[in-house]
This record gives C-alpha cells, structure tokens and sequence, in this order.
C-alpha cells in the first residue's frame, strides 16, 4: 500500500529554518512528480512547491520563491522542503502529495496520493 509519511514539524521563531522529510513508500518513487501542499486554519490548502521524477525541475509559488528549496532523494524515497528565512504566516499543517504525471502545474484534483500531514508553527 503506498504511504506518505512527513517528519520534521515544529516550532520555529520567526527567521528560523526548518527541513521537512516525507518518506514514500509502495510506488515507483522517481515515476512521481513529488510536490508539498500546505493549509493554514480557515484556509483553503494552498500549493507551495513541486519537483520531477529526475529532481531536474522545480516549481514554487511565489510566497515561498527564494526561501524555500524543494528536493529529492531517490534511492531513499524521499523528497525534502528546506525551509529558510521563515514568517509567521508559514505557519500551518504542511502535506507531501504525489501525481503520475509528466510534469506541469499542479492540479489538486489530480494528486493520487496524500501524507498524513505535519505541523509546522513560526512564532513571532
């Protein structure tokens, strides 16, 4: 059965780093677009940042540009979000998601697998 399974949340003060790890298991991981999702309370989920098969290519919205970096490990079924130089408004449950796809932009829609979810909170 496939499984996404994120690690490193926390709490953070705000212009601190943190680096999210999301394992993934029972797929042909580099088949993948790997991508993380995140979703403040009362918001809807929001896209923050994808990556190809081949880690060749990545993709960030523009909140993120600059501060964070998306990557992947392929013999070890991981993809990685290294979060830099982050605010309070960061500040929310951060998902991996997978899709089979050739690469493009994400439609939620169309992901075929979710994490469980991690918690990441930035104080002020």
């Amino acid at each position: 059965q496939v499984q996404l399974v994120e690690s490193g949340g926390g709490l953070v003060q705000a212009g601190g780093s943190l680096r999210l790890s999301c394992a993934a298991s029972g797929l042909t991981f580099s088949s993948y677009t790997m991508g993380w999702f995140r979703q403040a309370p009362g918001k809807e989920r929001e896209f923050v940042a994808q990556i190809s098969g081949t880690g060749s290519r990545q993709d960030y919205a523009d909140s993120v540009k600059g501060r964070f970096i998306i990557s992947r490990g392929n013999a070890k079924n991981t993809v990685y979000l290294q979060m830099n130089s982050l605010k309070p408004e960061d500040t929310a449950v951060y998902y991996c998601a997978a899709r089979f796809a050739y690469y493009r932009p994400w439609i939620q829609s169309r992901t075929d697998y979710w994490g469980q979810g991690t918690q990441v909170t930035v104080s002020s």
